[in-house]
């Protein structure tokens, strides 16, 4: 048989109505304290949390001040940015790369170092909200030195495939051959010489205004273009 669920009834009698209206003013009594306790907690603790909350904030601020006020320091620094070809040569491969980096951050580009053992021609990489991504390959040589096609075939075969380049570059203190500067430009593989390395570094002008870079096709148009250009399957 299935067990009855024990209902509530009402108080009988004088005695039980007694009982039962205690029980009731007890019950709200503590309800009141607790709601009294947990107001005068809450008022006594407050100048602490607002304490910690406003030092919690004005350390935020602080830091994002501090932060920015680093970033226009080192942003006027770069902008005054003049390297001289004696410099270069002194220079060791990291060094070189550095300052190919800070060149590229002094012409309005994000740009961070990236070069090591097995960088796949790449030391540099740029980022340019028009004119996309570059990819720079530093080859620092001793003075009178030349870079080979070699290298040109290297950056063309990883630059844009691995690292996603919009325009490569190649930069030297030295010069390149014949064949490289040709099969470069037949490529688009940019190169920059010891002259045309001068003319960015020691004097100032930008790189994409030295290597006449114009700004990347919109993606929507690039996208219109592939549309009219691909054939439509049957």
């Amino acid at each position: 048989m299935a067990r009855r669920r024990p209902r509530l009834r009402k108080p009988r009698g004088t005695g039980e109505h007694i009982a039962a209206a205690v029980i009731a003013v007890a019950a709200v009594t503590l309800v009141a304290q607790m709601a009294f306790a947990a107001r005068h907690a809450v008022v006594r603790g407050w100048p602490l949390w607002a304490a910690l909350t406003a030092g919690g904030l004005g350390y935020g601020l602080w830091r994002t001040l501090r932060s920015a006020r680093t970033q226009r320091i080192r942003t006027a620094m770069l902008a005054l940015l003049r390297i001289t070809l004696a410099e270069v040569d002194a220079m060791n491969d990291q060094d070189f790369e550095i300052a190919l980096r800070d060149l590229l951050i002094r012409d309005g580009w994000s740009a961070r170092k990236v070069g090591r053992q097995g960088d796949q021609a790449a030391d540099v990489i740029g980022q340019d909200r028009q004119r996309g991504r570059i990819v720079l390959q530093a080859k620092h040589t001793k003075v009178g030195g030349k870079v080979g096609s070699g290298v040109m075939y290297q950056v063309k075969g990883t630059a844009g495939p691995v690292h996603g380049a919009d325009i490569s570059v190649v930069v030297t203190n030295g010069s390149f051959t014949r064949d490289a500067k040709a099969w470069g430009e037949r490529h688009q593989i940019h190169w920059v010489d010891r002259d045309r390395l001068r003319t960015w570094a020691e004097h100032g002008t930008p790189l994409h205004d030295l290597l006449r870079l114009p700004p990347r096709p919109a993606r929507r148009a690039v996208l219109r273009r592939a549309s009219r250009t691909t054939p439509i399957a049957n």
